[in-house]
């Protein structure tokens, strides 16, 4: 099990002559992933996912706060005590053929990971080949045909089930998917998704899934768990179901009116919750985050710093001086 509590990090944005100014991308965030569990971070772009993702990952520092891996804290490690911690967390790249060296072969990119796991456990060499091509055939890829060959000669999609198969060289516990079928091809991304729901079934593998869509959250793990961030804070969490069904915070809300519908689905007398203007970076830090571009901000929201809590009987956590059951749209296209 992995915890967090309290991240923060902070960014140094480069200015003009009068220097530059720090930018928050994590405001004392907390958070739980279960062993074999499914959690998502989801969010528009600069809302801080992706940071926190590599945070947890171990490819990136924060400032603050206590990260536990099965109940041991990182803080006060070592950077060579941490690896064998971060190194049961992989993770899995955005764009798969960035993610892969243009000058390797296939066989040439796994043999690297599975030589030093075998080293760690004690297998010999004769292991690896085999390897490789248990963990292509694993990812649905026919490894006679995908280990001679380079990443620009397969498509998109086969370029990202070797990055997953990568990824699993080192037996890990936990996947880390960053936004990790964005860049392959619209027919290509359900087959991916599915891939990871049958890991994550099939080997007991943890998937935090950080995306921008909540429909795909929902595929991932429809009973697992999903963190919404804004500017660097968790506006709302819980349950997969809850949060899509009867999301409490004005942000969720407005990610959800803004997935498409076919015509005739519309929920009777449903409304969408549009934030009422663009993020401006400059705005006070002061208040609810949320405040300026909230249709119902009032001026508690303007002056007061909301936390996390429960409305009623609703079991997910929301930050919000004003949460209600707004109408919205929850469904996807095609439901």
């Amino acid at each position: 099990m992995i915890t967090g509590t309290g991240i923060t990090k902070t960014f140094k944005q480069r200015g003009s002559v009068l220097g530059g100014r720090d930018v928050p991308a994590l405001r004392g965030v907390d958070f739980a992933i279960e062993k074999g569990g499914a959690v998502s971070f989801i969010g528009e772009s600069g809302c801080g996912k992706t940071t926190l993702g590599r945070i947890i990952a171990g490819l990136e520092t924060y400032d603050s706060g206590e990260i536990l891996i099965d109940g041991a804290p990182m803080s006060g490690l070592s950077h060579r005590k941490r690896q064998p911690h971060f190194r049961r967390i992989q993770l899995i790249h955005q764009d798969p053929y960035s993610a892969l060296n243009p000058t390797r072969t296939i066989h040439q990119t796994l043999e690297a990971p599975l030589r030093l796991r075998a080293r760690q456990t004690g297998r010999p060499r004769s292991w690896i080949d085999g390897r490789a091509e248990e963990l292509l055939a694993l990812v649905g890829i026919d490894p006679g045909y995908v280990l001679p060959r380079y990443p620009h000669q397969l498509s998109g999609g086969m370029r990202q089930r070797v990055v997953i198969a990568r990824a699993l060289t080192m037996d890990p516990e936990m996947l880390v998917a960053d936004e990790a079928v964005s860049m392959i091809d619209v027919s290509m991304r359900l087959g991916i998704l599915a891939l990871l729901k049958d890991l994550r079934e099939r080997l007991g593998v943890s998937v935090l899934f950080i995306t921008h869509d909540i429909a795909t959250a929902r595929y991932i793990g429809d009973e697992g768990e999903v963190y919404v961030l804004y500017r660097g804070q968790v506006v709302e969490r819980g349950p997969t179901e809850s949060i899509i069904a009867d999301p409490v915070h004005p942000y969720t809300q407005s990610l959800l009116s803004a997935i498409p519908v076919l015509h005739g689905l519309e929920r009777p007398g449903a409304e969408q919750v549009v934030p009422t203007e663009a993020l401006d970076e400059r705005q006070a830090d002061a208040g609810c985050l949320f405040a300026r571009r909230c249709p119902f901000s009032t001026d508690r929201c303007e002056n007061e710093t909301p936390v996390l809590g429960h409305l009623g009987e609703t079991v997910q956590l929301h930050a919000c001086f004003h949460p209600k059951h707004r109408s919205v749209i929850p469904l996807g296209v095609g439901e």
